[in-house]
């Protein structure tokens, strides 16, 4: 991971472009099941999340499809990997006073069932864009999608211990701060019943954890950060590539 704070907004917006592009490249050549497909940069409900993972809203009937339909038959059920992580969840059914669940479909009437988001600065750059982010993701999790959100950037004085402890607050009143030296959060939630959140923090200089994106309770496919954002990062401009990882001297 690369300290993006040293560089220009929009450098990062392209970047941002080309790694949800190689995300989405990666989820659907074989890491999504058959009745799933990833749509990068799409709108939901009001949501501009990068990366969509949608279920067809009909039955697969093609000889290679999948016995019996659905995510569960389609998709290895994987416990998530919970090693050196900090794994919380809340005390029961996560419903938001007096605020209301949306109901999200994509355009193309396909059923969403997860969502990724790369933070971008402009989910930081104000009051206002803070709490629209955090309402947003918390009206995702109220309708049961699962939400896998990366968080490049450190936090900020409107998000002191990051976008999970403005998320987590907002859901379960309690506070979270990243370890020292690691202040970048990668966050899987899994909405069930209870809301559970999975963290990886990393920090700069760091290899990216593989990371879950649920797909149903207790089903989840782990997707390759570190290989996306490697691929994506090398067709960066050179220009902007030395500024972010200067070439050894000598």
């Amino acid at each position: 991971m690369h300290d993006w704070t040293t560089v220009p907004d929009g450098i990062f917006h392209a970047f941002h472009h080309s790694w949800i592009e190689e995300i989405g490249r990666t989820l659907n050549a074989g890491l999504l099941p058959r009745t799933l497909y990833a749509l990068p940069e799409q709108v939901a409900g009001g949501f501009g999340p990068d990366v969509l993972a949608l279920q067809a809203d009909h039955d697969d009937d093609s000889p290679t499809a999948p016995s019996g339909g659905g995510v569960a038959t389609a998709m290895r059920a994987l416990q998530p990997r919970t090693v050196s992580k900090i794994t919380t969840q809340t005390e029961g059914e996560f419903y938001r006073r007096k605020k209301s669940a949306i109901a999200i479909r994509h355009v193309s009437g396909d059923r969403v069932v997860a969502m990724i988001e790369i933070v971008s600065p402009g989910n930081k750059a104000s009051k206002n864009g803070a709490r629209a982010f955090v309402n947003k993701a918390c009206e995702l999790l109220e309708a049961r999608i699962h939400l896998l959100i990366v968080d490049p950037f450190p936090p900020g004085p409107r998000d002191p211990g990051g976008v999970h402890d403005l998320i987590w607050n907002e859901i379960t009143d309690t506070e979270f701060r990243p370890p020292a030296g690691k202040p970048l959060t990668l966050v899987a939630y899994e909405s069930d019943l209870v809301t559970r959140a999975y963290l990886q923090n990393v920090g700069v200089g760091d290899a990216l954890p593989d990371m879950e994106l649920f797909l149903e309770p207790n089903g989840c496919v782990m997707v390759p950060l570190e290989a996306t954002y490697t691929a994506a990062f090398a067709a960066q401009p050179r220009r902007w590539r030395d500024v972010l990882q200067p070439p050894p001297k000598g």
